[in-house]
C-alpha cells in the first residue's frame, strides 16, 4: 500500500510536471494549456495510485488483481480529451502538437502515480525542449507551408488566367489545385484554386496582387 505522505508527495510532482507543460502550451495560446494539463496530470496519476493500491489491498480476495488495470484505461480514454484540442481552421488542422503533449503528459502522471519519480520528470523535461526549443528551430531553420483556399470571379478575357496563374505560382508558391468554371452566357470566370504559402506570407499580399488584375471583380479566401 501506498502510504498518505506518499500519495501526497506523488500528486504534487505530478501537479507540478503538468505545470511545466501546460504553461508552455499557454504561452503558445493553445486550447489546452496550463490548468488542462495540471487537472490531467494529477488524475492520471490519482488513477495510478489507486489501481496499484486496490490490487494491493485486494490481493488475498482477488489474487490475480491487475494493477494497472485502472491506469490502462487512461491511455484509451485520453484520446477523446485529446480529440477535443485538434481544431480545423479552412484547410489547415492545429492543436495535434498539443494533442499529443496531453496523452505523453497522461502516461506522465501514470509514472509518477506508480513511483516512477525519474522516468516522469524526465520525460517532462524532454518534452518540454521538445516544444519550446524545437518549435523556435523550426521557425528559425526549417520552412513550412499554409494552406490557402482561393477563389477568384473575373471576367472572362483575354489572357486573365495566365496573368492569374503567374501571380499564383510566383515566390515558389505550390498551386495544388486549379479549377475553371466558365460561364458563357456572362462571359465570365470562376477560378477555384488551393494554394500553399510560405508560412511567413500573408494571403492579403496575394489577394492584393490578384486584385490589381484588370477583369478581376472579387477575390474571396480561406485559410
Amino acid at each position: 500500500m501506498t502510504s498518505e505522505v506518499d500519495i501526497i508527495l506523488r500528486l504534487a510532482v505530478a501537479t507540478g510536471l503538468g505545470l511545466v507543460i501546460g504553461y508552455e502550451r499557454e504561452r503558445q495560446n493553445q486550447t489546452a494549456g496550463l490548468r488542462t494539463h495540471m487537472v490531467l496530470v494529477i488524475g492520471a496519476a490519482l488513477a495510478m495510485i489507486i489501481s496499484i493500491n486496490l490490487a494491493t489491498e485486494y490481493r488475498e480476495i482477488a489474487p490475480n488483481g491487475d494493477p494497472a488495470r485502472l491506469a490502462a484505461q487512461v491511455i484509451s480514454g485520453i484520446g477523446f480529451l485529446g480529440a477535443g484540442a485538434i481544431l480545423r481552421y479552412g484547410t489547415n488542422v492545429i492543436g495535434l502538437t498539443t494533442a499529443t503533449s496531453m496523452w505523453t503528459m497522461a502516461i506522465v502522471g501514470l509514472a509518477i502515480g506508480a513511483g516512477y519519480f525519474l522516468a516522469g520528470i524526465a520525460t517532462t523535461a524532454i518534452l518540454f525542449v521538445i516544444l519550446a526549443v524545437v518549435n523556435i528551430f523550426e521557425e528559425k531553420v526549417i520552412s513550412t507551408y499554409n494552406t490557402v483556399h482561393l477563389i477568384v470571379e473575373a471576367d472572362d478575357q483575354a489572357d486573365i488566367v495566365t496573368e492569374i496563374k503567374a501571380i499564383l505560382t510566383r515566390r515558389e508558391r505550390n498551386v495544388r489545385t486549379f479549377g475553371l468554371d466558365r460561364n458563357l452566357e456572362q462571359s465570365t470566370l470562376m477560378i477555384d484554386v488551393m494554394l500553399r504559402i510560405w508560412h511567413n506570407e500573408t494571403p492579403e499580399g496575394i489577394v492584393a496582387e490578384i486584385a490589381k488584375v484588370e477583369g478581376v471583380r472579387r477575390v474571396k479566401v480561406s485559410e
